[in-house]
């Protein structure tokens, strides 16, 4: 099934969560972050099914929390 996104810039940084419907009828919440400049030299981090939830909302919420949290820890 398609993940369904939306991307957000966030401190110099393009964060991008997913939510993935699962054949059970949940949702994956996943990520994608990169360094939003021109010399971002193509690396990206992903990071898949950080955590299961019912709702789509609820997993692109979690995931943007969760690259929040990651980007502040790159600071």
């Amino acid at each position: 099934m398609k993940p369904m996104n939306r991307h957000i810039r966030y401190k110099g940084y393009e964060v991008a969560p997913a939510a993935q419907r699962l054949p059970n009828g949940l949702f994956a919440a996943n990520l994608t972050i990169e360094k939003a400049t021109a010399a971002n030299d193509g690396r990206a981090y992903s990071f898949d099914a950080l955590d299961y939830f019912f709702d789509e909302e609820h997993a692109l919420a979690y995931a943007f929390r969760w690259g929040r949290l990651w980007v502040d820890s790159q600071q």
